[in-house]
């Protein structure tokens, strides 16, 4: 029940944002995608007992509201997942809106309909997140989740990133070079991350888009990850995934 609940919400909270812009012309455009990864990797958790996932979702936008799915398939069988099982499945709902010219925000709720066992996580949980971009060089964006439905104390978690695109056309056509690095910081999110309170994890990516046609693209990703406190240490790895992803744009 609780997972048709948000799903009405979600719908409900879209369609009203719709509703109040009935006299504008409104406009749906979106994207779908998907991706085989060697592993589920999400906050340097490895959620997939370092086998293969097949990951993807879709994406709705109608002016400033987006309504998005994801969805976690297990492809390769280890001690706690069985291969074919969809093991979570997030629905997400946001709002962005720009303060001025130079910062760009995001509100927005996800909801965690969750089956990993290794991680002990088996119940679904929800977390509000806000995000800040500064719309300049390397777009620094801040992050703050929280687990406001499981996490018994704070539930807090933060996470910065940096990131740059690289128009490669002068060497290889139609294609960009996406660079991206991110530090997170926990702060008590006991519902999703682990109770304490210190520096997480780092994140080092890389990924290169290929436009097939104006709408098909490829995505080759590669992404480092690795714990930073000695708390982070005794919960996470030091991980690589890689992933080939496509995107069909609308």
């Amino acid at each position: 029940m609780k997972r048709w609940s948000v799903l009405v919400l979600a719908m409900f909270v879209l369609c009203a944002g719709l509703t109040s812009t009935a006299q504008a012309k409104i406009e749906v455009e979106g994207d779908v995608y998907v991706g085989i990864w060697d592993k589920y990797l999400w906050r340097g958790f490895d959620l997939s007992d370092g086998r293969p996932t097949l990951q993807g979702g879709i994406d709705l936008t109608a002016g400033n509201w987006t309504l998005s799915t994801w969805h976690n398939w297990q492809l390769s069988s280890g001690p706690t997942k069985n291969s074919g099982e969809l093991n979570e499945t997030d629905i997400i709902l946001t709002y962005a809106f720009d303060l001025g010219d130079m910062i760009s925000m995001t509100v927005g709720d996800i909801w965690y309909s969750l089956d990993n066992r290794e991680f002990g996580v088996t119940e679904d949980t929800n977390e509000l997140f806000a995000t800040a971009t500064l719309n300049t060089l390397l777009a620094p964006t801040l992050k703050v989740s929280w687990d406001w439905d499981a996490a018994e104390e704070e539930g807090l978690f933060y996470s910065f990133d940096i990131s740059h695109s690289l128009d490669l056309g002068q060497w290889l056509p139609n294609s960009a070079l996406n660079l991206g690095a991110l530090v997170s910081y926990n702060q008590h999110a006991d519902g999703t991350v682990g109770d304490y309170a210190g520096w997480h994890n780092y994140e080092l990516s890389t990924s290169l888009d290929y436009a097939l046609t104006d709408q098909l693209t490829v995505s080759p990703i590669f992404i480092f990850s690795s714990p930073i406190s000695s708390a982070a240490k005794d919960a996470i790895d030091t991980e690589t995934v890689a992933a080939l992803n496509l995107t069909f744009t609308f």
